[in-house]
């Protein structure tokens, strides 16, 4: 057992450690090109392979369950990220909502266990881990209150893919950053994720401007 446990944390770090630079890749690429779909593509598959072996490392070999959490977090928003481009639409899918409501589990799983255990993780890590989780699932119910045309015409589902996509990176970055610089936790563990939302802003703002800039002249 002691050597599949090695073997499952070996593919675990490779895959995640592709996935940081496939991620990376596809951030620094030019959106809508071949080689960001490629990256973008070749990621999501990385990101499934650090996500299966996480849950095995969790319930087969007994690791971290804050890894669950983290694991869960960043295959939730890759998962609803992909689905997102995909169908470009806010029209309620009876597997984006199954996704979504086992996530939320997942995560009220996680709340219940550390408070039986004990706290031993920083709150700052779990907290906003936690509330990032949250947040995205509560907003993947409420989409489906905006009206179909304007969500089409605001183009909503790009900003959710930029959102989504950019977490699931940032995900797999502070959990490498906090396991590689563990000696400089929490703020090893937060500042990734704290960075990647200036890149969240930086990215929204560029397409709206981009946006705005294509649209015709209207006449006063």
């Amino acid at each position: 057992m002691n050597d599949l446990h090695q073997l499952n944390i070996l593919i675990h770090i490779i895959c995640g450690s592709i996935a940081l630079l496939l991620g990376a890749l596809a951030l620094l690429s030019t959106k809508g090109s071949r080689l960001h779909n490629t990256s973008g593509r070749l990621f999501l598959v990385a990101i499934a392979i650090v996500i299966l072996t996480g849950f095995i490392g969790v319930f087969f070999f007994g690791r971290n369950s804050f890894l669950l959490v983290i694991t869960v977090l960043s295959g939730y928003v890759s998962f609803s990220g992909l689905r997102i481009t995909r169908f470009k639409s806010n029209k309620p899918r009876a597997l984006d909502m199954l996704v979504a409501l086992l996530s939320v589990a997942v995560l009220a799983y996680f709340l219940y266990y550390f408070q039986q255990i004990g706290m031993y993780w920083a709150p700052i890590v779990i907290y906003s881990t936690a509330g990032a989780f949250a947040i995205v699932v509560i907003y993947d119910f409420t989409r489906y209150l905006i009206p179909r045309d304007l969500y089409k015409k605001k183009r909503f589902w790009l900003y959710e893919h930029i959102y989504k996509m950019t977490s699931a990176f940032s995900a797999i970055l502070s959990a490498f950053t906090g396991t590689v610089l563990e000696e400089y936790q929490p703020h090893s563990q937060y500042l990734p994720s704290a960075l990647s939302i200036l890149i969240i802003f930086a990215f929204m703002i560029y397409v709206r401007v981009k946006g705005l800039k294509r649209m015709p002249n209207r006449k006063a």
